[in-house]
């Protein structure tokens, strides 16, 4: 499918220059940056990044120009899996295929290299390279756009709360709540930036944001589907996760025909809410090719 070939070629452009920005230098920090390396390179599907440089694109900007905040934002997504598998929040021990970073390295280098990546990250989106590239209220707000959409108010809040009802049971009201914050806000903030990076008005940097807030929430649901119904070896994670740490989910809340049923839902919402861009075709296949997904 065409989507598959742009996806992966965004893909790489993303994986080069994580590695390029990422170097391993013979200096006393190389076990660190090793196990940052570890976590961002070789695996995921680069789906924020992605987001952000289409939105760019169809914005009329040059990708190449929102790069280093396409990578900025898979640092921060990878640095929040590394502490979201530790053993003080979901202690899983297996990430994309392969032992998680605290089972790689130790917990005490998996905490400094998910705090390495969220520093590097805003290093990154202030580097000259990027600050070259734009003007400086639009740097200004990419960094406004990432730090809110991280922080307490965005995914770390997610996490919170997700802490909180460890073992609880959430209304359906809550849970969407918990999801629009902890998978929700990088996925939106993906869309949002990409929009600002390529210069679009405020009218479409809105319905970027109603697509990443429905497509957020229908890529949450059916990862929750997945862990019920998925091949841990497809997945690279174990399944029934969540049903071992006692954690409440669309599957049991309303059952898997409804998780479907609201996948569906979401992703025609999210689909329709690019009706004011020209060229939409990628992102509604990927949208739908997301809805469907085995991994």
């Amino acid at each position: 499918m065409r989507h598959e070939k742009q996806l992966a070629e965004y893909a790489g452009m993303i994986e080069t220059a994580l590695d390029r920005l990422l170097p391993l230098e013979g200096r006393k920090q190389d076990s660190v940056m090793e196990a940052m390396r570890y976590s961002v390179l070789g695996g995921g599907k680069r789906l924020r990044g992605a987001f952000v440089l289409e939105f760019c694109r169809i914005s009329g900007g040059e990708p190449v120009t929102a790069l280093p905040y396409a990578c900025a934002l898979e640092m921060v997504h990878a640095y929040s899996l590394i502490h979201d598998d530790l053993p003080c929040m979901d202690n899983d021990d297996m990430r994309r295929g392969k032992p998680s970073c605290h089972r790689a390295f130790g917990e005490a280098t998996a905490l400094l290299a998910g705090d390495g990546l969220l520093n590097r990250a805003f290093e990154v989106a202030v580097s000259r390279e990027a600050a070259d590239s734009l003007p400086a209220e639009t740097v200004l707000r990419l960094i406004r756009e990432l730090s809110g959409a991280a922080g307490v108010f965005g995914m770390i809040g997610g996490q919170c709360m997700d802490l909180a009802y460890d073992g609880r049971v959430p209304d359906l009201a809550t849970l969407d709540d918990l999801i629009a914050l902890k998978t929700g806000a990088l996925i939106r903030v993906a869309c949002r930036m990409g929009c600002v990076a390529g210069g679009a008005d405020e009218t479409r940097i809105a319905a970027a944001d109603t697509f990443g807030a429905c497509l957020g929430r229908a890529f949450q649901i059916r990862d929750d589907m997945l862990d019920v119904e998925g091949d841990a070896a497809v997945l690279g994670k174990a399944t029934h996760a969540d049903e071992r740490q006692g954690k409440t989910t669309y599957p049991a809340l309303i059952g898997m025909d409804a998780c479907r049923r609201e996948v569906n839902r979401l992703t025609g919402e999210a689909v329709a809410a690019l009706e004011g861009f020209d060229e939409r075709e990628f992102l509604t296949e990927l949208a739908w090719s997301l809805a469907n997904r085995l991994k």
